[in-house]
């Protein structure tokens, strides 16, 4: 029998801020800060475990970041709720990218990935 793909069943929604006061444009740093909101579709509770990003800045420079939860907590999401949280990502250009995945697991313990949808980094009037 095979398991539902409840990753296909978590909703993953990505605000994004350019952050001038943490920024030093003529030093190469731009700052930028994302808050993350899981929606858990499924009929079960699921349990985020690890997350992975791929961060391409506007040079095609990539930096992988992988590791255990999200902001030091692995949080169980209940059928219909929602996780929120906020963290940040720091580039040498003023345009990138982000994208990744989720793993997580369902009630029974088995793991799946809820995928990251591709999100853009930009600081204002970076893109025309």
């Amino acid at each position: 029998m095979n398991t539902p793909d409840y990753g296909d069943n978590i909703e993953i929604n990505v605000e994004t801020a350019y952050l001038a006061q943490q920024s030093d444009p003529a030093g190469k740093r731009f700052v930028f800060s994302y808050q993350i909101t899981i929606t858990n579709h499924n009929p079960v509770a699921v349990q985020l475990l690890r997350r992975r990003w791929v961060i391409t800045d506007g040079n095609q420079q990539v930096q992988e970041v992988e590791g255990e939860g999200v902001i030091g907590e692995t949080p169980i999401i209940e059928p219909d709720q929602s996780y929120q949280y906020t963290s940040g990502a720091v580039l040498t250009t003023s345009v990138g990218s982000m994208q990744g995945y989720y793993q997580m697991r369902d009630e029974a313990g088995e793991k799946f990935r809820a995928m990251i949808p591709t999100f853009t980094l930009a600081r204002p009037n970076a893109l025309h």
